[in-house]
């Protein structure tokens, strides 16, 4: 789970001084020495820690704070805003050429996981009505080329590319000039990465930045590596001059000090994350919703964004009429778990709920091959026994088992779950879950 070992410790930290009636320096000092070994155990940087704190420490000594009816409250709150400010304040999107197309030029170190997100970026602008290119300007890592024609392929979006005798300059120049004849509004260009910083790879990042203006120089960097993405972060801004950062990984990193401190060495935004390996599991970064995440706050508008995106509204209606006429059967049900997997890794999404605990989490099964086992259970039943799963004796269920390569335990257990979702669907028909679900600003039921 995103930041999960910073977001625990800070969670316990604001949860003793949540709950403090008075609050006096001291408390403040002794929880800012707590909040700063928490951060640097999460790998954010030296510096940018110090200023944090100091400027935490700051205003939670403040009359406002110690004088108020809530001081522990305060002080948490002063926290939230602090940490949104740390990553950005507010969402930098991607600003677009007044001239098509518009160039973007994504430069990192190899490994970082570029080529993959030329293709998510593309992606992304495709859904927002956009005609993308992807350019392969990477002629020396080995196969480098073939891989973003495999990305482009799977997403069905073109690839421009002149194989790996063509200065990198040149591809970039006739690309672009392609991109014009043809009307694509938006030119990605994967360029090649090193495995250290070094004089020759900038100097060919300077000639492709002059040859072809970009509008913007996106700078990918891997989560995981920790303090060296803030290193790496800091020179490509130096040398180079960058306009946006995209982290990669960042799923897989549980410290997430990369996160904090990209922004605050460079100055530059962080403008989206990559969460998975997903050829759409990049997002447009928002510094608050992150903040909420990593207090514990949760990410409702994340998480109802996910469910408008996965989940269709005709499909909506149609379950929540079967909802209302108890005639919700196992197609319906394995038709709701299939909406619910393209939400996204489900720790991701159980992440976003306000006051989850993350520890409530661990050893809990979220195995993503269980959608495939219980597609399978379903799949081996006859239309008649998925209508109507009373029918299914003991005879059946060894039959089941059998021909979906599981056990009797494995089908009966699923049989539970979906008589427990239909108990929870009789309670939500009521008046009382109708109120619950209107609290949530007409968000459609999932189910």
């Amino acid at each position: 789970m995103v930041f999960e070992g910073l977001s625990e410790k800070l969670q316990n930290i604001m949860k003793k001084m949540k709950g403090s009636a008075r609050v006096t320096e001291k408390d403040v000092k002794e929880m800012m020495r707590e909040v700063k070994l928490a951060l640097l155990e999460a790998d954010v940087n030296f510096k940018v820690v110090k200023d944090f704190i100091n400027t935490v420490s700051e205003r939670a000594v403040g009359q406002e704070v110690l004088e108020s009816l809530t001081p522990g409250q305060q002080v948490v709150k002063i926290v939230h805003e602090e940490l949104i400010k740390l990553m950005g304040s507010v969402t930098s999107k991607l600003t677009y050429s007044p001239a098509p197309p518009t160039v973007y030029m994504m430069v990192g170190l190899q490994g970082s996981g570029k080529t993959t997100t030329s293709g998510k970026l593309a992606n992304l602008l495709r859904k927002d009505g956009k005609r993308p290119l992807l350019v392969a300007c990477d002629v020396y890592r080995p196969a480098a080329i073939k891989q973003l024609q495999v990305v482009g392929g799977q997403l069905n979006i073109p690839v421009f590319e002149m194989g790996t005798n063509t200065d990198p300059v040149e591809i970039a120049k006739k690309a672009v000039a392609h991109a014009k004849s043809m009307q694509f509004d938006m030119v990605i260009i994967d360029t090649a990465g090193r495995l250290h910083i070094d004089e020759e790879l900038m100097d060919e990042l300077k000639c492709i930045k002059e040859a072809v203006k970009p509008q913007e120089i996106l700078l990918v960097v891997d989560a995981m590596t920790g303090q060296d993405a803030v290193n790496v972060a800091g020179s490509f801004n130096e040398k180079l001059g960058i306009d946006g950062i995209i982290l990669t990984k960042l799923d897989g990193d549980t410290r997430g000090g990369a996160a904090l401190s990209t922004r605050a060495v460079t100055g530059k935004p962080i403008k989206f994350a990559g969460l998975g390996e997903k050829l759409n599991d990049l997002e447009p970064f928002y510094p608050d919703r992150m903040a909420s995440r990593i207090l514990g706050m949760g990410d409702v508008l994340s998480l109802i964004e996910k469910a408008q995106t996965a989940f269709d509204e005709k499909k909506a209606l149609e379950l929540e009429k079967k909802m209302r006429t108890a005639t919700f059967t196992l197609d319906d049900f394995l038709d709701q778990m299939q909406q619910i997997k393209k939400m996204g890794p489900l720790t991701q999404v159980l992440g976003m709920i306000p006051g989850l605990n993350a520890n409530a989490l661990k050893g809990v099964d979220l195995d993503e091959k269980q959608f495939a086992r219980v597609a399978a259970i379903i799949q081996s039943m006859t239309k008649q026994e998925r209508n109507n799963p009373s029918i299914l004796n003991a005879s059946r269920r060894q039959r089941i088992a059998k021909g979906s390569g599981t056990t009797v335990t494995d089908v009966n257990r699923l049989l539970k779950q979906f008589e427990d979702m239909k108990k929870l669907m009789k309670t939500l028909s009521g008046s009382k879950g109708n109120k619950l679900l209107k609290g949530f600003g007409g968000f459609k039921r999932p189910f």
